[in-house]
């Protein structure tokens, strides 16, 4: 199990150094981070809400801003509600921890011979969010103590994803979903929107999925 996480370890430590470096120069306490891995864990959302804080954004604005980053958060626990099975604080545990890496884990990877599918959930998510506060803690630290230059760091995450999206691929073993999301995310980027790309893709993939199933469950001729 730690070995399927590690993916996820490698990025998500790095990831969070560099968010407690720039939230530790917003004049904080290293703990904060700290606490905002624990407390919040939405990498993005927290990268963004280092730039709120600095531009001194009013509560409303922070909310609309970090709902709608978030809001694809939405469909994979759509997608994910016939195979969670964790009930009270477990379930929602699985629910409040769960992010684009620890959702590419559990649709790719199975728990271990005798291991129950529901603390293997439990596991993965634990361990990733551990990564993201030992990074977060780190990070917040070291940018009090020490000073020293970022830059190239926002790297780490698109190759995290690639990395991911490789296991997507070796465990689905079909080309196709792979390459219509690629089609849609260049099509919006180059002809809708650069900064909404991701939400946007996200909605046309779900719709264009939606349409296909649909098309699929009510075909006359279907066999």
């Amino acid at each position: 199990m730690f070995k399927a996480t590690l993916p996820v370890m490698f990025g998500y430590i790095p990831l969070g150094m560099a968010f407690g470096v720039l939230f530790s120069e917003l004049g904080y306490h290293w703990l904060f981070a700290c606490a905002m891995g624990v407390f919040i864990f939405a990498g993005a959302a927290q990268f963004l809400a280092v730039g709120l804080l600095a531009n001194h954004a009013g509560l409303l604005e922070i909310f609309i801003t970090i709902f709608l980053l978030n809001s694809r958060h939405i469909f994979y626990g759509i997608s994910l509600l016939s195979s969670m099975k964790a009930k009270g604080w477990r379930r929602f545990y699985l629910i409040f921890g769960l992010t684009d890496e620890t959702f590419s884990l559990l649709t790719s990877t199975q728990p271990p011979e005798g291991m129950d599918k529901t603390d293997y959930q439990l596991r993965v998510t634990l361990f990733n969010q551990s990564y993201w506060v030992l990074g977060c803690t780190l990070g917040g630290w070291l940018g009090t103590q020490i000073s020293f230059s970022t830059a190239g760091i926002e790297f780490v995450l698109p190759a995290l994803f690639m990395v991911l999206a490789i296991e997507q691929y070796r465990h689905l073993r079909q080309a196709a979903p792979f390459a219509l999301a690629l089609l849609i995310g260049v099509g919006v980027l180059l002809f809708i929107s650069q900064d909404q790309m991701l939400l946007i893709s996200i909605l046309i993939s779900v719709a264009t999925l939606l349409l296909y199933k649909g098309g699929e469950r009510w075909n006359p001729y279907r066999i």
